[in-house]
């Protein structure tokens, strides 16, 4: 996500102005009745530890169970076992004892940049309904962009006969949403396996495992007991700048089973603002508008996020504006992101109108937080500006 995730974590990510996107793996956990969870912080923890606040919003801050933060450690075992994780499967193999030790039925392992809702009681139902040694949930994509993905093929069983990692020329546009069901006897087995075999190869400090899809699934793949539960309902990964502004706009006008589904509410630690205001003269169309923001001028097809503030003869339009951001007098934001406590220029231009960009990671024009606009400044489509930037 460039600038955007310099300093934050990507799950640390606002999402539709009041959310962060950690939100969404964290309330399908709680509504789904788990309450054992860890979660691992790798780049730029910090920032993702004051979002979870302990696992309050999520009933998750407890004596027993509950929240627990694994945090890179240093000083506890061999080179490839300390320090930071480089890749999900090599952060498995890091904590694999305590995985042994807590001896749990299931390990379900999930991203947390995605926006979705599952009910993971499900998915544990369908992995010891097929008696499974990992079972991966699926969704369907448009095919040209499923080479973004781990990319699954499966018989009329749920049986996995196929698995891609971000092939070329995908077979199939069912990808892996990085949700997945492991037997904890196995993954620890294999990861041990599998580390025999490859981590001689690995620079110092790596075990060689790296993603789910390089080396981990393919060889439970191999083992013949990895199934399928198919994600019903709408997901998306946000991974990218473009998929990022184009998950906004899919949500501006339709919650699509997502942000407020009777009994599933997505919680999240907030701070309280006041009420947002549109005044006299100003126009909202197909946008989301967060707590103690103020429009003046006009806003078409956006999401703000809290605190902010669109002046008189302004214009956002198919952007995404964090908090506590100020658009002057005259200036245009157009398909852009633009990161908290920001200020565009009177008169200004950032992005360029009259394109779309959902489907182009460099056309999105992105601001770092705490960036300056100068008066009657243009910022052209697609530009970078790093945090504390002054254009």
């Amino acid at each position: 996500m460039d600038v955007l995730t310099r300093e934050r974590a990507k799950p640390a990510l606002p999402f539709a102005g009041v959310y962060q996107l950690v939100d969404f793996p964290l309330s399908n956990l709680a509504h789904s009745g788990i309450s054992d969870v860890w979660l691992s912080l790798q780049f730029q923890g910090a920032t993702l530890e004051d979002e979870v606040a302990n696992g309050r919003p999520w009933d998750l801050d407890r004596t027993t169970g509950g929240l627990h933060v694994l945090l890179p450690e240093e000083g506890t075992g061999t080179l490839d076992e300390e320090g930071f994780a480089r890749g999900n499967a090599d952060g498995l193999f890091r904590i694999r004892q305590r995985i042994a030790d807590a001896a749990p039925d299931v390990v379900l392992v999930l991203s947390a940049d995605h926006v979705y809702r599952l009910d993971y009681t499900d998915v544990v139902a369908t992995h010891r309904e097929h008696d499974a040694e990992c079972t991966l949930v699926v969704s369907r994509v448009p095919l040209e962009r499923a080479s973004d993905h781990a990319v699954v093929e499966h018989d009329d069983d749920g049986r996995v006969t196929g698995f891609a990692y971000k092939p070329d020329e995908p077979a199939s546009d069912v990808v892996a949403t990085e949700v997945i069901a492991y037997d904890p006897a196995v993954l620890v087995e294999v990861l041990e396996e599998l580390h025999r075999e490859v981590g001689a190869d690995a620079p110092a400090g790596d075990s060689g495992l790296g993603d789910f899809g390089d080396h981990l699934v393919p060889r439970l793949v191999e083992r013949g007991r990895t199934v399928v539960h198919h994600q019903p309902g709408y997901w998306r990964d946000l991974g990218q700048p473009h998929l990022y502004l184009e998950a906004h706009r899919d949500l501006l006008t339709d919650d699509l089973g997502v942000l407020s589904e009777p009994g599933w509410p997505i919680l999240t630690r907030q701070p309280q603002r006041v009420p947002a205001r549109v005044h006299a003269g100003a126009t909202v169309e197909d946008s989301l508008v967060s707590p103690g923001s103020r429009v003046h001028g006009t806003v078409r097809r956006s999401v703000l996020g809290p605190g902010v503030v669109v002046e008189a003869g302004a214009e956002v339009c198919d952007s995404v504006v964090f908090a506590d951001v100020v658009v002057r007098e005259g200036a245009a934001v157009h398909w852009a992101v633009v990161d908290t406590g920001c200020e565009v220029g009177a008169a200004a231009v950032v992005g360029e109108p009259g394109t779309d960009a959902t489907r182009d990671p460099d056309r999105v024009t992105l601001v770092g937080r705490d960036s300056t606009v100068g008066p009657g400044v243009t910022v052209a489509g697609g530009s970078r500006l790093e945090p504390g930037s002054s254009a």
